[in-house]
């Protein structure tokens, strides 16, 4: 059998997540990539973006992506992922909120791991997530509930808890992070480098003291001089 024990990381094709792939693949883990596809504007290109990534990593270990879809029935439809009105540079971390999404993306990643007997399924949650899904009592809550319905323990990982994103790019040195995307507004496929999530991985790298590699259709110094 490829690979060790069996993990499910739920993958936006984001930084974050992409390197929650290389964290397990490091420690020997095979590693179950799933998208939840649920009709936000910057899918196709987070998908494009996410495949790229998944070929250049090309370990053994690393199973091909599940895609599960997720209908929301409109429900974001007055929401800022839906009307365009992105959460611009020097917007709080709040306004990016998406209601429910923890508790929908989980749920339909764990069902579409199902088939692979995959019982444990890692999130790329971060220090300092300021939305109340995000802590470590939720999970828990969240794990013993899924056990319950499954029928067979169900375990939530969220390795990243106590490290910035400054932290995750150091650790994950080596990896294609620059293929990942961030960006909530993107331009040509790309990062626009005006929205709140091109603005946080800007800085997540300056404080890495790592050289960032992500091409931005605006940086903040183009900004500056027009």
């Amino acid at each position: 059998m490829r690979g060790g024990r069996r993990i499910g990381v739920l993958y936006s094709g984001g930084l974050d997540s992409a390197a929650l792939v290389g964290f397990y693949l490091r420690r020997g883990f095979r590693v179950f990539p799933v998208y939840v596809r649920s009709g936000l504007r910057w899918e196709e290109d987070e998908i494009r973006r996410a495949r790229g990534f998944l070929r250049r990593v090309s370990s053994p270990s690393l199973m091909p992506i599940t895609f599960a879809r997720l209908n929301l029935e409109h429900a974001y439809g007055n929401n800022w992922s839906h009307t365009g009105k992105t959460p611009r540079r020097n917007s709080d971390d709040r306004d990016v909120f998406l209601p429910g999404r923890n508790l929908l993306l989980t749920t339909k990643a764990l069902l579409a791991l199902s088939r692979c007997r995959v019982s444990t399924l890692a999130l790329a949650t971060l220090k300092g997530n300021p939305f109340p899904d995000a802590k470590p009592r939720y999970f828990r809550r969240l794990e013993t509930i899924y056990s319950a319905g499954f029928r067979r323990r169900i375990r939530i990982r969220t390795p990243f808890l106590k490290w910035t994103k400054g932290d995750v790019i150091r650790e994950s040195k080596g990896f294609p992070l620059h293929l990942s995307l961030s960006c909530i507004s993107p331009k040509r496929g790309g990062h626009c480098g005006e929205c709140n999530k091109c603005a946080e991985r800007q800085r997540a790298f300056s404080e890495a003291e790592v050289r960032d590699l992500t091409i931005y259709a605006r940086s903040p110094e183009s900004k500056r001089s027009s």
